[in-house]
């Protein structure tokens, strides 16, 4: 496997309207349809009879674009990480057990991270813990906003779970408005709350994990983050100065080079869409744990030509993140 392709969203059949209210439900006209999940809507993108959701299709256009291989992961909007926990688990069940179906026919080509109920944390260790040892996902796929912090105590659990299952973490975040109130309402024109508000939820997420102490208490827990971390590598320099001068930071964070070599522990997909911001994230982050994301079918995929040219250390390093040395 040569090209690895590690932030493909997909959306099950098995799914759709799983709940009365919530849905998730699929809607419109031919020209014209959407995607709800609660009371968020998703205008203009067709799923049904598209690869979103027909894995012959989306076979097909992997080979067009020479895609070996595809961890397959819950779409951002149906995370439902804030609805009461109960109906959460059994979402999450539904979703994992219908996509361990998928990629148990399909092992060489597809993989799958199980959808996590977050806002309680016994169970979100329970379904992992399941779907890693029943269902043979590759680990956990959840967003940057739920009812714990990332870096809170409660969470601990859950960081040593991945680490005894020796799985990895995909933090990705989910559009503004799903889960109540949008968080600021100048991202609600030209598509902001996709670009700079899931590049500042992806920055917010590291900040917190190597501020709050998360990679020094869990020394194996592997993280990946998309969209190259969002704002990290221009900030980089910043955040480290305010690690080692500011009175807010831990003690233990001030000594100097500590925030970068944690900032290096993690992985980074590297769906970032130009030259030079790629250029940056490999001078501060190095390439050692970047793999290949493209956002499969979404509005900012790839070309597809461009991908003969992904580098093959991107897929060594997504066979050691994802553990598929066995594939």
């Amino acid at each position: 496997m040569s090209v690895i392709d590690t932030h493909a969203h997909i959306v099950l059949p098995e799914t759709l309207n799983v709940f009365e209210d919530l849905g998730p439900e699929i809607g419109g006209t031919k020209e014209n349809p959407w995607f709800r999940a609660g009371s968020y809507k998703l205008e203009g993108v067709k799923y049904e009879g598209t690869p979103f959701m027909d894995v012959k299709l989306r076979l097909e256009v992997m080979d067009e674009m020479g895609l070996d291989f595809q961890a397959l992961s819950p779409n951002p909007i149906t995370y439902f990480h804030f609805i009461e926990p109960g109906k959460a688990d059994y979402y999450c069940k539904t979703h994992n057990d219908a996509l361990a179906k998928i990629v148990s026919d399909h092992p060489h080509t597809l993989g799958g991270f199980a959808s996590l109920p977050m806002q309680d944390i016994d169970m979100a260790c329970e379904e992992l813990e399941r779907s890693v040892k029943d269902l043979n996902l590759l680990g956990g796929y959840i967003g940057t906003d739920f009812p714990f912090e990332l870096f809170s105590s409660p969470l601990d659990r859950f960081y040593k779970t991945c680490t005894d299952l020796n799985v990895p973490l995909f933090l990705h975040p989910a559009p503004q408005g799903i889960n109540g109130p949008y968080a600021d309402n100048r991202l609600d024109k030209y598509s902001l709350d996709l670009t700079i508000g899931f590049a500042n939820d992806e920055t917010i997420a590291l900040s917190h994990l190597i501020f709050g102490g998360v990679l020094s208490r869990h020394s194996t827990l592997d993280i990946c983050i998309s969209h190259g971390g969002g704002n990290i590598a221009f900030l980089a320099g910043r955040l480290e100065k305010a690690a080692e001068k500011r009175s807010t930071s831990p003690e233990w964070i001030r000594e100097e080079g500590a925030f970068k070599s944690l900032l290096q522990r993690i992985w980074f997909d590297n769906h970032v869409h130009q030259t030079e911001s790629l250029e940056l994230l490999n001078s501060i982050v190095g390439t050692k744990r970047q793999v290949l994301g493209t956002n499969f079918l979404g509005w900012d995929q790839p070309e597809k030509k461009s991908l003969a040219k992904v580098p093959t250390y991107l897929a060594d390093n997504a066979k050691r993140l994802l553990r598929l040395d066995t594939i």
